[in-house]
């Protein structure tokens, strides 16, 4: 792969930086209205699972916005279902995964022959968004942590109380352990797929991290995390881990050997650098409904996050979670302009 300087990356690695760079989790999607477009003719799998539209998804924010990065459209549960899982999106109630993986001999039967294979419809959407997307803008690849895939696995629909998954972690924990196991490998596979491809960063989003006691989230969670960022670290591209749950999980992925940590909007900015700065690069953390907010707050928000930095490098501008439905597509573009133009006064005072 051929080297290229980006703001992305080069923030990542704490180098020199004009400004702060942008981007926000699922900017691809649900909230555009070129997206809902797309969606008007064809479903959710079909998407993800169509180089042509998923690649035509990816852009459109780009095009619209003009993301200093931008992320591969898909979702986690691809890999869950290519290991032999059936995977379902019901209208208004989510994504289902059948059957439960609930005893040792559903995990044994999980498959991960041809894994790469089975998911040859990412790496093509991967390879063509790297003829298309502009030549300053890196694509980032994803794929969801080995926990949070085993949460969607054994719960097999959206919960509340994480009935099956805090079950197994109490009554059978070796089992999980071996899921996880497996879990892990597959993620491993699948990512250096991507970046193989073309991927030029990736991102594992552990959505569920939190639900653990935070004694059992290094068992459970971090240490698979850990296992993964070493292997992919052959390949030179900037690794970052997103827990949601608040600074303790950021704490104990300090040394998990990612070059940047997400934070979510549960943590204050500034303690997180305290905790991380000297590390990792950190990425974060507006809280998403702020962007229901007047421009007046969403701005105000926005300089308290900026100013934990100063002119410091190794900060990337994102939400704290994933960009909500119905938020209003002008404060998208207002957040975008005004990140830009206030780290640019902040470096260049």
């Amino acid at each position: 792969m051929t080297e290229q300087a980006y703001l992305y990356t080069d923030t990542i690695f704490k180098k020199p930086v004009p400004r702060t760079p942008v981007w926000i989790m699922r900017q691809a999607g649900r909230y555009l209205p070129e997206y809902k477009k797309v969606r008007d003719n064809y479903d959710f799998l079909t998407v993800c699972k169509t180089p042509e539209l998923a690649a035509e998804v990816t852009l459109q924010p780009i095009r619209r916005f003009g993301f200093d990065a931008a992320i591969l459209f898909s979702d986690i549960l691809v890999v869950p279902e290519a290991l032999g899982q059936k995977l379902e999106f019901l209208e208004n109630h989510g994504p289902r995964l059948s059957p439960q993986i609930l005893s040792e001999t559903e995990v044994q039967n999980l498959d991960d022959n041809n894994l790469e294979e089975r998911l040859s419809y990412v790496e093509k959407t991967v390879s063509l968004l790297r003829r298309e997307l502009p030549v300053n803008t890196p694509l980032i690849g994803f794929s969801g942590s080995p926990f949070t895939l085993a949460v969607y696995m054994i719960e097999g629909k959206p919960t509340r109380n994480f009935k099956y998954i805090k079950s197994i972690i109490y009554k059978e924990p070796a089992l999980l352990i071996n899921l996880l196991d497996k879990l892990s490998e597959a993620v491993t596979r699948y990512l250096i797929m991507q970046i193989k491809a073309g991927a030029q960063a990736i991102q594992i989003f552990d959505t569920w991290g939190g639900i653990l006691p935070i004694h059992l989230f290094e068992k459970f969670s971090a240490d698979y995390m850990k296992r993964i960022v070493g292997k992919i670290k052959a390949f030179n591209v900037p690794v970052t881990l997103f827990s949601r749950g608040g600074i303790s999980l950021l704490k104990k992925l300090r040394d998990s050997g990612a070059d940047m940590l997400g934070v979510d909007w549960l943590t204050d900015i500034a303690e997180a650098r305290k905790e991380a700065g000297d590390i990792a690069a950190l990425q974060g953390n507006l809280d998403p409904a702020t962007l229901y907010g007047s421009k007046e707050i969403i701005s105000g928000e926005i300089d308290r996050i900026l100013n934990a930095f100063g002119r410091e490098s190794g900060h990337v501008f994102n939400l704290g979670h994933g960009i909500l439905p119905d938020t209003p597509v002008d404060n998208v573009s207002f957040l975008v302009d005004y990140v830009w133009e206030k780290s640019t006064a902040i470096r260049n005072p």
